[in-house]
């Protein structure tokens, strides 16, 4: 039979097995637990090469990740780099032990749109204390605007929701707005905003506003029916003075909110903190620096705080940060890495100022001991130095230098204006606690610089009366009080010597004051004749002219004294009456620091009805009664203790006196309060505390215990002061706390 024909050969196998591409079923790796944590697929794609990768996953049109660039523009993805070409169908999983490890190795969780990692430091190593400026790179996606736009919105909205899990913007408050472009990339700025009452955890690129520096709107969001924040136009004033901002962050912490009311008469214009190790954070500050956060008053609505913001940001310009007060805080960088970093730093600080407080500490305040301060060295090099030779003529002659420089700068002592005593407050060498002596019964106290702020005056009281000053000539007074009121203003005048700047600029021109007021100043007025002169300008003043004359020659002569300071008679008692109409109206409060209604308790000594009984070995301490000196009047001494925060605290004194019982700076004057006090054969038995040196001295003089209090803002106190006196930083220091 006829053979049949060969069979064909076997077609030759492939050269390589066709590549397969992932089913729905593999599109994602299976949850990871220790027996499945490295999959077949997983190790496949990573342990190949590059281009087997691209190969390996193919996208919906057939064509490979390899074919298309797109995938590896730096700034793609999870990573601000250049990234594995990976298909549409493929997604990183965090779950199996790869997939973490790519992940945490060199994919960033913050989204990005620059060159480079901002690292915070600009231009310095590890070892300097102060850092300004980030490091921020260039944008990479300039070439292509809406994807850059889609970046930054999408960054906006994943800060937003970070902040929302820090508690800074719950109940949809709070923002974030990023600036892009300027002049170093050659392009104008664009701004992208948050929205208003959104909800933050919530939020999405598309819900973000993008806008020129003109606040026109570039791109709306996709989202309808979006406003923009509140906060905008307070970004736009910080974009405005900050040229170097580019991103502004706007919380309610209550950190910082808690930080606003650390003051309890809620005047204080700025925060203080010192000797943190989270300044470092804050730019522009280190651990030994002061910082000084400016305070703003709330207002019903963001856009009001505008004025406000714009000029606490050109008065502190080292701040990188502004609190409302009752509501949160603004914080800016020169990156949204660096504004992220400081505003958590500066909420650091906040908690911390509210915890020191809770712990009778002042963040404000250098720490006595237990930190390194620069004066040491010097203070060693000069122990090191006694007993060479020209050493100690060299060191009284700094002291010498220091005592005038002291003297010079310290300010007169009613409205005065605070001062950086921080050397003071920061003492190198710690002076003992000087606890009343035993048979002190009397304890005569200042009031500014001591009980009160030295600036509450200057701040609080001479602006009120300034700007209340023509309403209360004009509407409260009556025709005999004006004129009463601008003779006694003219013998205040008078009684100022000759070389008194005051003096000068109403009698040589430099004043713009009516001739006829000049020559009534150039007219002695003296007891013998001031009534005639009153009853010569009451029969004038029946011509309105006059009486509108009158009144205006009190306007210019108050504001004259005011200017200077003087402490004349007429001049105190005219703002005592105006002081008074303000605290009874609620528009002014008197300022105590927080450590004296403390001290006024134990100076009361123990209530028998609610301490203990006192043992027989140990009784009960006899009370210590308080007077106060002042150079204000009686009257307005009482004004503000009788008006604190406290309520009234007039109960606790025993006597007030002011300058009718004389010159502060005078022995005499002390020794006559001896008397009073009925202590005039023991003046021992008066402990006097004061800011001021020369009333200190006066008080020695007349026998009495001195003793120099150093507050915030006083004037400095010269070297030789410092070692004759003891030194207390609060009154509770008398009564034995550290």
């Amino acid at each position: 039979p006829p053979r049949s024909p060969p069979l064909p050969p076997p077609p030759p196998p492939p050269p390589n097995p066709p590549r397969r591409s992932m089913t729905p079923r593999q599109e994602s790796l299976p949850a990871f637990t220790p027996d499945t944590y490295s999959s077949d697929e997983d190790d496949r794609f990573f342990h190949s090469s590059r281009d087997e990768q691209a190969d390996l996953f193919h996208a919906p049109d057939g064509t490979s990740a390899r074919d298309g660039a797109e995938a590896t523009a730096p700034g793609s993805g999870w990573t601000n780099g250049a990234i594995p070409p990976l298909s549409y169908q493929y997604a990183l999983h965090p779950y199996t032990r790869s997939g973490r490890l790519s992940l945490y190795s060199h994919h960033r969780r913050w989204i990005n749109f620059q060159s480079s990692w901002s690292r915070i430091g600009q231009s310095s190593t590890e070892l300097d204390a102060v850092h300004s400026e980030s490091s921020s790179g260039q944008s990479v996606l300039t070439g292509c605007l809406l994807e850059e736009a889609k970046t930054v919105r999408a960054l906006v909205a994943q800060l937003c929701e970070c902040f929302y899990r820090h508690g800074w913007a719950t109940g949809t408050g709070g923002g974030v707005s990023i600036r892009v472009g300027g002049p170093k990339e050659n392009r104008p700025y664009r701004v992208f905003v948050a929205p208003s009452g959104v909800q933050k955890e919530d939020m999405v690129g598309d819900d973000v506003f993008e806008l020129d520096m003109d606040r026109n709107v570039v791109a709306p969001p996709k989202t309808p029916d979006l406003r923009q924040s509140a906060c905008t136009p307070l970004w736009y004033v910080v974009y405005r003075h900050v040229p170097t901002a580019m991103c502004v962050i706007h919380t309610h912490s209550m950190h910082a909110q808690m930080a606003t009311l650390l003051d309890p008469t809620e005047k204080a214009t700025t925060l203080k903190i010192t000797h943190l190790e989270m300044l470092k954070g804050v730019g522009n500050h280190s651990y030994d620096s002061v910082l000084e956060i400016p305070i703003i008053d709330n207002r019903p609505t963001e856009d009001l705080l505008a004025s406000q913001l714009e000029r606490v940001i050109l008065k502190y310009p080292k701040c990188n940060a502004v609190l409302v007060r009752r509501h949160g805080v603004y914080v800016w960088g020169d990156s949204w890495e660096q504004a992220k970093a400081q505003c958590e730093s500066f909420d650091y600080l906040f908690e911390s100022a509210v915890k020191m407080k809770s712990m009778g500490l002042d963040c404000g305040l250098v720490p006595v001991s237990g930190t390194y301060r620069e004066e040491e060295e010097r203070n060693d090099g000069k122990e090191r130095g006694v007993g060479r030779e020209g050493d100690d003529e060299t060191m009284q002659a700094e002291e010498k230098k220091e005592d005038v420089a002291a003297t010079t700068a310290a300010p007169a002592f009613n409205g005065a204006a605070s001062s950086d005593n921080q050397i003071d407050l920061r003492l190198a060498t710690p002076t003992t606690i000087p606890l009343l002596p035993r048979d002190a019964k009397h304890l005569l106290l200042d009031i500014e610089g001591t009980t009160t702020s030295i600036a509450f005056v200057k701040d609080t009281l001479f602006p009120y009366v300034l700007t209340h000053l023509d309403d209360h000539v004009h509407n409260q007074m009556t025709n005999d009080e004006i004129i009463d009121t601008m003779v006694g203003l003219i013998k205040d005048v008078q009684s100022l010597n000759h070389d008194h700047p005051t003096k000068k600029e109403l009698l040589n021109g430099t004043k713009d004051i009516p001739a006829s007021l000049v020559q009534l100043l150039l007219n002695p007025i003296d007891d013998d004749n001031t009534t005639a002169i009153l009853a010569y300008l009451r029969l004038q003043s029946e011509t309105l002219s006059k009486m509108d004359q009158y009144k205006q020659n009190v306007l210019s002569l108050v504001q004259a004294l005011m200017s200077h300071d003087v402490k004349g008679t007429t001049l105190k008692s005219l703002q005592g009456n105006m002081w008074k109409r303000g605290y009874h109206s609620g528009q002014l409060q008197g300022h105590v620091y927080s450590d004296f209604l403390p001290f006024l308790h134990w100076c009361r000594g123990p209530d028998p009805t609610t301490d203990a009984k006192t043992t027989q070995d140990a009784p009960a301490a006899p009370p210590v009664r308080i007077s106060i000196y002042s150079s204000g009047s009686i009257a307005a001494q009482k004004l503000l203790f009788r008006h604190t925060p406290h309520g009234d605290l007039t109960s606790h004194f025993h006597s007030h006196f002011d300058t009718t019982t004389g010159n502060k700076k005078v022995s005499s004057s002390y020794e006559a309060i001896a008397e009073a006090l009925g202590c005039g054969a023991k003046p021992e038995e008066v402990v006097f505390v004061s800011d001021a040196e020369e009333e200190v001295r006066a008080a020695r003089e007349a026998g009495m215990v001195a003793v120099v209090a150093v507050r915030p803002g006083n004037g400095r106190l010269s070297e030789r002061c410092k070692r004759e006196f003891p030194v207390v930083r609060s009154l509770l220091q008398l009564c034995g706390a550290d």
